[in-house]
C-alpha cells in the first residue's frame, strides 16, 4: 500500500477503528481495486487462422506487446487452429476458434455473433478480408461501437462483390489500418474512404541468433561446403512468381555452379514448381524445404534473399531477412520500395526480370564488401524504422484515440 493510501486511511480515523471497521475498509479497498480492473478496455482481434503466416506473426507481436494495464486482449481465429494459438495462450492471451468451413457459412456467423455477445468487447480489430467481413458484420449487428478493419495487402484476387462488401461495411467501420501507403492507395482506387485510413508500418523484432553453425547447416541439408545459399520464404502460389526465381537461379548457376536455391514454404503450386524445376534444370541446386518452424535457424546463413512477388503489401519475409542482415534482391513493386532502398540496403529488379535478378545477385556473391555493406544497412533500416516498439506505440495511440 502506498504512503498516500496510508495517509488517507489515517485521516479517516483508521487508527481508532474497530476490527469490524477494518473489515469494512478492506472490502472497500477490494471493491476499489475491482473498479480499476473493470476500466480495462477489452479489444478483440479477429484473424482468419492461427497459422504462422505474415498477418498472424504481426498480430502475435502486437497482442503480446499491448500494455496489460490498459487493454484486455482476446484473439479469435475465424477458420481454423494453428501453431500460433499455443503461443498466444502461453502469453496469457485468451483465444477461440470459430470453425468457419465454407465461403458462406451461416452457422459460423451465428457462432461468431454468440461469441462477441458473450465477450462484450469495447473495440473489434479485424485482419484481412474474410475475418473483416464476418467480424465487422457480426460486431455491427451487435452494436459494437468501435470497429477497426486491417487491410494488409494488395489483394488483386478480390472480386467486385467482395469490394462491394468492403464498401458496405465501411459505413460501420471507424478506422482502417494498413501497414503501407501502397495498400492504402490500392484501397482508395476501389473507393474505400482513405480519410479513415491510418498507416502503421509493420514491426519486426531483432533476428534470433541461429543455434547452428553454417557448416552444420550445410551438413544437415546435405549441401556442399562451399555452397552459396539463396533463400526464398513464401507461400507457394502464383502471386509470388517462384517460377521466375527458378529460372533466375538456373541463369545464375552458369556463373556460380555451387549455388543452392532454398525454397521454404508450402502451398498449392508446390507440385507444379517441383515439376518445373526438374524440367528447367534439376532438383540438386533447387531444394524445396516445405513449411518450417525453424526459418530463424536458416535465415542468418543465407548469402542472398529473394522476393519475386508481383504484388505485395509489406513483405514480412523481406523484413525478417533484412533484420537478419541478409542482402535482399526483391521485385520492384510499391510495397518492396518502402523496405529496400535500391543500391543501399539491397536491389530492386523488374517483376519477372530474371536476368536483372541474376546480375544483381552475382554482384553480391562476387563482392564480400558489398554483401556486408548491404546487409548491415538493411539491418539498420529495420532497427530505425520498423521496430516492434514503434508499431505497438502507434496502435496504442490509435486505440486510445478511438476509445475516449
Amino acid at each position: 500500500m502506498t504512503n498516500v493510501s496510508w495517509s488517507v486511511l489515517w485521516s479517516l480515523g483508521f487508527g481508532h477503528w474497530s476490527f469490524g471497521s477494518l473489515r469494512v475498509c478492506c472490502v472497500s479497498l477490494v471493491l476499489s481495486a475491482s473498479v480499476n480492473v473493470f476500466t480495462l478496455r477489452r479489444i478483440l482481434h479477429i484473424i482468419p487462422t492461427f497459422e504462422r503466416a505474415g498477418a498472424g506473426k504481426l498480430l502475435w507481436l502486437l497482442a503480446r506487446g499491448l500494455p496489460r494495464d490498459r487493454f484486455d486482449v482476446h484473439v479469435c481465429g475465424l477458420e481454423r487452429d494453428g501453431p500460433l494459438r499455443t503461443e498466444f495462450q502461453e502469453a496469457g492471451i485468451p483465444t477461440t476458434v470459430i470453425g468457419k468451413r465454407w465461403p458462406i457459412d451461416p452457422l459460423a456467423f451465428a457462432r461468431l455473433v454468440r461469441y462477441i455477445r458473450r465477450l462484450q468487447p469495447d473495440l473489434v480489430h479485424t485482419w484481412l478480408f474474410t475475418a473483416g467481413a464476418y467480424g465487422r458484420a457480426a460486431a455491427c449487428a451487435l452494436g459494437v461501437k468501435h470497429l477497426v478493419a486491417g487491410e494488409y495487402g494488395v489483394e488483386r484476387w478480390k472480386s467486385t462483390w467482395q469490394w462491394t462488401v468492403d464498401r458496405r461495411l465501411a459505413r460501420c467501420t471507424e478506422r482502417f489500418v494498413t501497414n503501407s501507403p501502397a495498400v492504402r492507395d490500392y484501397c482508395a482506387a476501389h473507393r474505400l474512404p482513405t480519410r479513415w485510413f491510418e498507416v502503421i508500418p509493420n514491426g519486426i523484432p531483432p533476428a534470433r541468433e541461429s543455434n547452428v553453425s553454417r557448416a552444420a547447416l550445410l551438413r544437415e541439408l546435405e549441401l556442399p561446403d562451399d555452397a552459396h545459399l539463396i533463400g526464398v520464404v513464401s507461400r507457394l502460389w502464383p502471386q509470388k512468381r517462384v517460377k521466375d526465381l527458378i529460372w533466375a537461379a538456373d541463369l545464375l548457376r552458369v556463373l556460380h555452379d555451387n549455388l543452392r536455391l532454398l525454397v521454404i514454404g508450402d502451398g498449392p503450386e508446390r507440385p507444379t514448381l517441383e515439376r518445373f524445376a526438374r524440367l528447367a534444370s534439376d532438383l540438386d541446386h533447387i531444394r524445396f524445404l516445405g513449411h518450417r518452424e525453424d526459418v530463424w535457424r536458416i535465415l542468418p546463413h543465407l548469402d542472398v534473399f529473394w522476393n519475386g512477388s508481383e504484388y505485395e503489401g509489406q513483405s514480412v519475409s523481406v523484413m525478417e531477412a533484412m533484420a537478419a542482415g541478409v542482402p535482399v534482391v526483391a521485385s520492384d513493386i510499391p510495397g518492396n520500395r518502402e523496405l529496400v532502398i535500391h543500391g543501399e540496403t539491397g536491389y530492386l529488379v523488374p517483376i519477372a526480370g530474371r536476368a536483372a535478378r541474376a546480375r544483381a545477385t552475382d554482384a553480391i556473391l562476387s563482392d564480400e564488401a558489398l554483401s556486408k555493406r548491404l546487409g548491415a544497412a538493411g539491418w539498420q533500416r529495420m532497427l530505425d524504422h520498423f521496430s516492434v516498439e514503434q508499431n505497438i506505440r502507434r496502435h496504442v495511440e490509435m486505440y486510445e484515440e478511438l476509445l475516449v
